[in-house]
């Protein structure tokens, strides 16, 4: 970057630090989400097959077939098409913006300003914690209407391979079809999983990059560069896949149930309903289903997005995380 830019860049990032976060971790999460976006839709079509609650509905008989990670994903090129894999994409870096953007300020606002960080850089776990939990889960809500439409437009493909009428043609068709059938509310099914799922996902991320990162700085002869960025990145990535899997399971089957006049899940009354249902028709690791493809996914996706974030910071005159 020229020396003007990169002074440029240091000027506006210290005259709008939360701005320059937010810009800054969406873009960086942008370029995540479309790398690994195939293995999320791969994941998602793995949570959906052998639902208990949907086989039990006459009205709403699963005839998916039941296959693997490597099946499903050659299924769905041979069955649908190549760029099917990248299908609800549109509604994924929408949420993303928003979603990395608000956890990245939060985040940063709680460590660094509300409960400070020590001289030596320090960061005790428990206030991590709170703060990883905390900025997942508001930045989540913001971002649920775009959850739940990447949700339903992944599902779509299925749809058209049991002859069933496609229910969007588009990710802005979708947006005003969910408003328009369920109001407000509508745009939010599935949203107290959704939190939950995001809470238990970014505590596992922020947290173990954070703690990994300053661990390795202190107790090894690694500086602050790729290496230990991608170390910590692959740590975060595990963590986070073992925490927010059984969450993921039960917001997606949530917010892709069908649903009444009124926009009322026809299939679960709450998450917890959902959670039982699973558990008592399918077996406890049955909240684990797409975990490899989820686990896969998240470890490059948060290499990708750590690296890219940690050298755009950089390379914008910002300190490093």
């Amino acid at each position: 970057m020229p020396i003007f830019c990169r002074e440029r860049s240091l000027a506006l990032a210290q005259r709008w630090p939360k701005t320059s976060t937010f810009i800054l971790s969406s873009f960086a999460s942008i370029v995540a989400e479309i790398s690994t976006f195939p293995l999320e839709l791969t994941k998602t079509r793995l949570q959906m097959q052998g639902e208990a609650a949907l086989n039990r509905n006459r009205f709403f008989k699963d005839s998916t077939p039941y296959r693997g990670m490597i099946k499903t994903t050659i299924g769905i090129i041979q069955e649908e098409g190549f760029l099917k894999l990248w299908q609800g994409g549109i509604s994924a870096i929408y949420r993303q913006v928003v979603y990395s953007g608000f956890r990245m300020v939060i985040y940063e606002y709680l460590r660094d300003s509300v409960f400070g960080k020590s001289e030596n850089n320090i960061f005790p776990l428990w206030q991590s914690v709170i703060g990883g939990t905390l900025s997942g889960a508001l930045a989540q809500f913001f971002c649920t209407p775009a959850d739940l439409v990447k949700v339903q437009m992944q599902m779509e493909g299925i749809r058209k391979l049991q002859g069933k009428p496609l229910r969007f043609h588009g990710v802005h068709q979708a947006f005003l079809k969910i408003l328009k059938e369920g109001g407000m509310r509508g745009l939010w099914v599935g949203w107290v999983p959704n939190v939950q799922r995001a809470a238990l996902v970014n505590m596992g991320d922020l947290v173990t990059y954070d703690s990994v990162k300053r661990l390795l700085l202190l107790n090894t002869s690694l500086e602050d560069n790729v290496m230990t960025h991608g170390l910590a990145s692959i740590s975060s990535g595990l963590v986070a896949c073992v925490l927010g899997t059984p969450a993921d399971v039960i917001k997606s089957r949530v917010m892709n149930q069908p649903t009444d006049e009124k926009g009322r899940g026809l299939l679960y009354r709450s998450s917890t309903d959902c959670l039982i249902q699973s558990v008592k028709g399918e077996g406890f690791l049955s909240l684990y289903k797409g975990f490899l493809p989820g686990w896969l996914r998240m470890i490059p996706w948060s290499m990708v997005f750590w690296l890219t974030y940690e050298k755009i910071r950089f390379l914008s005159g910002v300190d490093p995380f």
